[in-house]
């Protein structure tokens, strides 16, 4: 396993690593604990960031998500309600397109509801990118959601963070019982 991870402008070394592991002990709840009330291993939470990364680079990747105003105008004089609930479920259909340039965050919640992922994992997949910002930012309260949005933020530096990530849970993060 290599002890740095780099792109353009975003470094992941060993250090930045083994610092947001020592925040782990700030975290308000057990890290590894999902909503659930049950563990996720490490490795769960690899497989579910290392999907995210698979599913960005199918797709693409986009910086902010941003509504397309001409594509919901306003409804006709007399529509009926109906009428104008299928226009808004059409749009809705066309936003949540398989095939569009995602964000690193809608593709993290997306991984959610495959067969890589679940709603544990993602919770805590994003805690660990949290973590993984604020070692790298040395900011107490950085979130990877803000992170990832910045203007000048790159495919490269997202799914950097992404991998290191899974190389952060599956280094940190509990090991699956032993087979008895």
């Amino acid at each position: 396993m290599p002890d740095t991870t780099t792109s353009s402008s975003v470094l992941i070394t060993a250090e930045v690593m083994e610092q947001a592991a020592t925040l782990m002990v700030g975290v308000n709840r057990p890290l590894w604990t999902g909503r659930s009330g049950e563990r996720s291993t490490g490795e769960t939470v690899a497989r579910h960031l290392e999907a995210a990364v698979d599913l960005l680079n199918e797709t693409g990747w986009i910086r902010t998500w941003t509504v397309d105003a001409g594509q919901l105008g306003p409804a006709p004089d007399g529509a009926s309600t109906e009428a104008m609930l299928r226009q808004l479920i059409d749009y809705i259909r066309e936003e949540d397109n398989p095939g569009k340039p995602v964000t690193a965050v809608t593709a993290v919640d997306r991984i959610a509801g495959t067969d890589h992922g679940d709603g544990d994992t993602r919770d805590i997949a994003q805690e660990v990118l949290n973590l993984l910002v604020q070692a790298l930012t040395g900011h107490p309260t950085a979130r990877f959601a803000a992170w990832a949005e910045r203007r000048h933020r790159t495919h490269a530096e997202i799914t950097l963070m992404l991998t290191a990530g899974a190389l952060f849970a599956r280094k940190y993060g509990p090991r699956p019982p032993a087979a008895s």
